[in-house]
């Protein structure tokens, strides 16, 4: 069974970091928040849950900018067990599908390990005070994509954040593949 990320702990401050995108640029985490708020996801290059719902995910993000809701995407699968989700087949991918956002390669795995990331895509919605509002899924599709109608649960949630700081109190955990820990 695919493993499911933890119910929000409201209020939990975003723990920093630096981490380098695809773009050659490096990222921290008060570079990424926007006004309203930030949305870091973890995900993967190889991940049939993410590949399922990518384009949503470009979406989503395009949607929530208006909004003042930064976005950025974070990579921490090991590279030596999965070589497809290597900083170079990062780079491939943000380009191929025009990441518009920032791609963060998680080499040591430390900030998937602060954040308790456990799956590919684990989504991250914080206020514009970096407190979690949000830790749920995308929409109700799995390793396919669903039908075109579903509920936009993460924009909505991070649409309300925008508006009142605050998230919705019933939230459904995302479902995917889990984080590929590197060997101690």
């Amino acid at each position: 069974m695919a493993p499911k990320s933890p119910v929000c702990d409201f209020g939990w401050k975003a723990p920093d970091f630096r981490l380098p995108a695809t773009d050659h640029h490096f990222y921290d985490l008060s570079g990424l928040k926007a006004e309203n708020g930030l949305v870091l996801a973890f995900i993967c290059n190889h991940c049939p849950y993410v590949r399922a719902v990518l384009d949503r995910i470009l979406r989503d993000a395009g949607d929530l900018a208006p909004l003042g809701v930064g976005f950025a995407a974070i990579c921490s699968n090991d590279a030596e067990s999965h070589p497809d989700d290597s900083f170079e087949n990062m780079v491939k991918l943000a380009e191929e599908k025009n990441f518009f956002f920032p791609y963060l390669h998680d080499e040591d795995q430390s900030v998937a390990r602060a954040y308790g990331a456990v799956c590919t895509p684990d989504f991250f919605g914080f206020n514009g005070k970096l407190e979690l509002q949000y830790r749920g899924r995308l929409d109700a599709s799995r390793d396919s994509a669903g039908p075109p109608d579903l509920t936009r649960e993460l924009y909505e949630a991070m649409a309300q954040v925008a508006r009142t700081g605050e998230g919705p109190r019933e939230q459904v955990p995302s479902m995917g593949c889990s984080i590929k820990w590197a060997e101690s």
